[in-house]
């Protein structure tokens, strides 16, 4: 049987068919349509900037780093352009070790390099270029771009570098910059300045290169570039400078500052120099110094490690963060508090009888059967303890710490550097806050005693003991001791002064001003400054100090051939001249020194010739040499009357170093 086809049928279903391919057909065009509307019609800003951002990239153009020079225009902190091998760790592949063992044979790369690149790639991030040699000569650089094929990851790159070119001197008030850290990259990102770094790889990370980063690095500019979709630089576009950092005119005199370094040897030790009228400081020294360029590449761990665990600690701050006793610099204070207070007047005398009984407790003067009729006037010239301690015991802790507040001793001064130390000024509030143990809470009889010449809690740093010398010759007007005396701007040179200002003024008495610096001139003339001050070219005041670092038995005294002589006394001098009209206030300490007159005045004596008449340690006809060393001296000087360590800095314990009413010592100078 003939099975016929349904035509109709057929038709119908391919006609079905045909209309539904059109119609998905249609909803695909029109899918494309929408879609090219939305990518060409509404979002096409958005995709124009992106398409832009793509052809064109940003780099930044690195500032230059302000210069730093001192009051005179000596530069000590400088920029300079060479050629760095760089690697970037993420791109190299196999061995590191390998790679940089065959760079070795076209470039030399010294064993001292080796340990630097690796304490920066510790400290780094894998994909950040870091140096393996720096200052490259033009024929290294032209023996690695010859073979640069064989070393990817790895360039030479022009870079600016800082440099200190007086190496250690000064380096505590320059500081030094070094290549920005994961921690220092997380606090810029954090801060409101992020994109003034965007390109740079170093930061101050001390001194005035840290506290003064801001107005030294400048702004960074950028440069627009085109790049073709290979990635490669087509064209510059536009171009917008960097503006160099400010320059930093200080107030330092570095001739000043390496006489004075010179004359401490290889003795430890820190001398703070002041212009009494201005706050200008005129020398800073802090003995033994480093070589700041060490660290602007990252310093290498045989470097680190002497300089970290050298028992004379030279990466210490000594000026603003070494605490100490100041011996008999305080007397000078303390004179002034009783006239100021009328609890002396300048002709109330005692009778010295070699010690002052408190409490059943003896404490012994500095000379063995006393120093007889004392006056306030002898009091100083003589360094007479008896005198003292009957003072402070009068006045009382409270009252002297409410005196001595204003002069600065244990507050921070605000110098223009970081981490400075308070100190320690002593009161009852304070020594109640400072222990644990409820009994070494209570002031008792013996700590008022050792107050009064400078020991006990009594802890300062040598930049606030200049500080109060300065203000005391200011009449009592306070300038804010300062490194930075002027701010140049990098472009239009326009300077400004960072302290043109008093601070505040002490309420004091003239005639009690002149008669305390008529005592310090006194001790240069028949005190124990006599011999050290000898025939100088100009009228000056001072006072030495011993402070006692070991605490000895009654009766005992330091002996160099037996004991360390890291424990031998602490020496002090504080001085002012000329007398009339004070140019210079300045505060010097020799750690385990000995006696004041004879480790510290002869430095002092060495700065003073100095900037008064020009005259350098060795030069003959401007002025008298100091005496020499072993020249005699007077030996009345102090040692504490409370063992106790006087290096201690703010926050240690002191708690276990004295024993209230335990019979001292006394002093010598």
């Amino acid at each position: 049987m003939t099975e016929f086809k349904n035509t109709e049928r057929e038709l119908r279903n391919f006609r079905l068919r045909i209309s539904a391919a059109v119609i998905f057909v249609l909803i695909c065009f029109g899918l494309l349509g929408a879609r090219f509307v939305w990518l060409q019609v509404v979002r096409h800003d958005a995709y124009a900037a992106q398409a832009e951002d793509n052809r064109i990239s940003l780099v930044p153009v690195v500032p230059n780093r302000g210069l730093i020079m001192d009051r005179n225009g000596v530069i000590l902190a400088r920029n300079y352009s060479a050629y760095t091998l760089e690697i970037t760790r993420s791109k190299i592949k196999g061995d590191l070790e390998s790679v940089i063992d065959d760079l070795a044979q076209i470039v030399s790369i010294t064993p001292k390099d080796r340990r630097r690149f690796k304490k920066l790639l510790e400290d780094s991030k894998s994909f950040a270029s870091l140096p393996i040699r720096t200052r490259l000569s033009d024929e290294e650089v032209a023996r690695f771009t010859a073979q640069r094929y064989r070393f990817p990851g790895i360039d030479v790159q022009a870079r600016l570098f800082r440099q200190y070119p007086l190496g250690d001197v000064a380096a505590h008030v320059i500081g030094y910059i070094g290549r920005i850290n994961q921690k220092d990259a997380d606090r810029i990102d954090d801060s409101d300045d992020a994109a003034n770094y965007k390109g740079t790889s170093y930061i101050g990370k001390d001194g005035l290169e840290k506290s003064y980063e801001q107005q030294l690095h400048g702004t960074t500019g950028y440069e627009e570039i085109e790049i073709a979709a290979s990635g490669r630089a087509v064209r510059s576009m536009s171009h917008v400078s960097a503006i160099p950092g400010n320059n930093l005119i200080l107030s330092i005199d570095i001739e000043l500052q390496k006489v004075a370094e010179e004359a401490f040897g290889d003795r430890r030790g820190a001398l703070v120099a002041i212009e009494p009228a201005t706050g200008d400081v005129l020398a800073y020294v802090s003995q033994p110094s480093f070589d700041p360029n060490l660290f602007v590449e990252g310093i290498d761990q045989q470097s680190w490690d002497e300089l970290n665990n050298s028992p004379d600690h030279p990466l210490i701050n000594r000026p603003m963060s070494g605490t100490y006793a100041p011996g008999s610099t305080y007397k000078p204070f303390m004179a002034l508090a009783a006239l100021e207070l009328g609890k002396r007047t300048t002709s109330f005398a005692i009778n010295d009888i070699g010690y002052f009984m408190l409490g059943g407790h003896q404490f012994r003067d500095d000379k063995v059967g006393g120093h007889g009729r004392v006056d306030m006037y002898k009091s100083i010239v003589e360094s007479c303890d008896t005198y003292y301690y009957m003072l402070a015991n009068d006045l009382g802790p409270d009252t002297i710490h409410d005196f001595m507040k204003p002069f600065g001793f244990g507050q921070l001064t605000g110098i223009d550097l970081e981490h400075e130390q308070r100190g320690i000024l002593p009161s009852t509030d304070w020594k109640r806050k400072y222990y644990k143990r409820v009994a070494a809470q209570k002031w008792v009889g013996g700590d008022t005693i050792s107050l009064g010449i400078g020991q006990g809690f009594n802890a300062f740093t040598p930049l606030q003991m200049a500080h109060a010398v300065a203000t005391l010759v200011n009449d009592g007007v306070v300038m804010k001791p300062h490194l930075v005396k002027i701010i140049e701007d990098g472009t239009t040179r326009t300077r400004t002064e960072t302290v043109p200002k008093e601070s505040y003024r002490i309420p004091l008495k003239q005639e009690n001003i002149d008669f305390i610096k008529k005592a310090m001139v006194g001790v240069t003339h028949e005190g124990t400054g006599r011999a050290i001050f000898a025939g100088a070219g100009y009228e000056s005041g001072g006072k030495t100090g011993t402070a006692q670092v070991l605490g000895i038995k009654q009766g005992e005294k330091y002996d160099k051939r037996h004991n360390n002589t890291r424990l031998a006394d602490n020496a002090w001098y504080t001085a002012f001249a000329p007398v009339d009209k004070p140019r210079i206030a300045i505060a010097v300490i020799v750690e385990n020194g000995g006696f004041g007159a004879a480790a510290a005045a002869p430095i002092a004596r060495k700065a003073l010739d100095f900037y008064l008449l020009g005259k350098r340690p060795g030069d003959s006809g401007k002025a008298a040499s100091p005496a020499p060393a072993a020249a005699p001296v007077s030996t009345e000087d102090e040692t504490a009357p409370i063992p106790r360590e006087n290096q201690t800095k703010a926050g240690e314990s002191t708690e276990d170093a004295y024993k209230p009413g335990e019979e001292t010592p006394g002093n010598r100078e």
